[in-house]
């Protein structure tokens, strides 16, 4: 063989590979809470099920670059684990047992073709039992919202520590410890009773809402929006709003998700890039998925408890929804709810919303001061959204040049590509 013949073959290996990485990984990106659900039902443990899966793909990219994507890669990927799983028990010499165990569990139900019988209350979606052992009381609430989010949203430890404002390591002990505690503790991959779904609720929520966001804008990667990652948390959200009608956090969560997940259509442009809010063709928003928005914040509102957190931003995210134009978007309002989302859920991401309202309603100067303030207090100190909104406001108040320094510190610190672009956009336009 020539040595431009090798070199060809090796290009070409080259790029089955890279081909093989990118399936893998797009694989990954949809199917990865349904391979570990299906894991976790099959083994019984969930961090085994999350180390099985993790050996699947290692498979697959050894495989794939030679014998090309299969026509079904998640069910390849979940038969190689399972395989990988049997593996492990007779090497243990406990197949018997487990086999035993399987058929007993047959036995008790009768077989699947003849279980008849449906119970409104009874969970029986994977992912969603998979969200509820995550969230097991045994853990604390944040390695329950850590390990969800790692092993049913699928977020890397980067991403989970952006989304918490702390660091790698700390998110990646927390995920280590709550395999181990799951472990030790002996928890079932099983449904929770109903009398035990409200104890779990609130970390429930909260998972669903960052898997949400995940897809709102990533912390990641190329894309502006992941709309399969938020479709899935809204899908699972409405399930835990049915298994829970009285509860209304549950119903203004996907009201919060159906009003902003309405306007997806319209916040790209054909070639992917951003499109911001007031810029937006709001003929494109999903009009029926702004209505089953309000009805589930009128369900809420009917509970007769008063609007909480969730509540609040979905009353918010309504205001967006309702406005004809950008012009007619009533800030005032705006203002006064994130007011009142900050005292009940006290957080400096609030009060930086809230600056940018200020902003919207009343000027850029007084909104100014407020995010200085947030900027000397430290605790958003590496979130790209602070320099972010401060080079706006600051460009607004003609300040360009300081201005254009802090959008390019919001771009470097963010980690979604699109969002770098349109921020490195804003500050060249104000250099010119």
């Amino acid at each position: 063989m020539s040595e431009t013949d090798a070199s060809g073959a090796a290009g070409a290996a080259d790029a089955d590979a890279d081909r093989a990485r990118r399936a893998v990984a797009a694989v990954w990106r949809i199917e990865s809470a349904r391979i570990v659900a299906t894991l976790a039902r099959f083994t019984g443990d969930v961090g085994q099920a999350e180390d099985l899966a993790q050996e699947a793909l290692v498979e697959a990219l050894k495989q794939w670059p030679d014998e090309g994507v299969p026509h079904n890669p998640g069910a390849w990927l979940t038969a190689v684990a399972k395989r990988r799983a049997i593996d492990g028990w007779r090497r243990r010499e406990r197949l018997n047992e487990r086999y035993a165990a399987m058929a007993h569990d047959l036995e008790q139900r009768g077989g699947e073709a003849s279980d008849t019988f449906w119970d409104p209350d009874t969970i029986d979606d994977d992912v969603l039992r998979l969200v509820f052992v995550s969230c097991h009381p045994v853990l604390s609430r944040e390695a329950q919202i850590a390990l969800t989010l790692r092993i049913v949203g699928g977020l890397s430890s980067e991403e989970i520590a952006r989304a918490f404002l702390v660091p790698t390591a700390t998110i990646q002990q927390r995920i280590v410890r709550a395999k181990k505690t799951l472990a030790a503790a002996n928890v079932p991959f099983a449904v929770p009773e109903p009398n035990e779904y409200p104890e779990r609720l609130a970390s429930v929520l909260q998972v669903l809402y960052l898997i949400f966001n995940e897809g709102y804008l990533p912390a990641s990667g190329a894309e502006w929006v992941r709309a399969d990652v938020s479709a899935e948390a809204l899908r699972l959200a409405r399930m835990v709003a049915g298994l829970m009608p009285r509860e209304p956090e549950a119903q203004s969560l996907v009201a919060l998700m159906e009003f902003t997940a309405a306007r997806f259509p319209a916040r790209t442009a054909r070639d992917g890039t951003a499109i911001p809010l007031d810029q937006q063709d709001r003929s494109r928003w999903d009009r029926a998925q702004i209505a089953r928005g309000q009805a589930a914040l009128e369900r809420a509102d009917r509970v007769g408890r008063g609007r909480a957190a969730y509540g609040l931003q979905a009353a918010i995210a309504g205001c967006h929804a309702v406005a004809p134009t950008a012009a007619d978007t009533d800030w005032a309002q705006i203002v006064v709810l994130y007011e009142a989302l900050g005292r009940i859920a006290p957080s400096p991401v609030v009060d930086l919303n809230r600056a940018v309202a200020v902003a919207m309603a009343t000027g850029p100067a007084s909104a100014l001061r407020l995010v200085d303030e947030l900027a000397a207090g430290g605790r958003l100190r590496g979130y790209p959204p602070l320099p972010a909104v401060r080079g706006e406001l600051l460009a607004r108040l003609g300040r360009n040049e300081e201005a254009r320094a802090e959008l390019e510190t919001a771009a470097r610190l963010t980690g979604n590509e699109r969002e770098r672009d349109a921020l490195l956009a804003k500050a060249a336009k104000l250099a010119e």
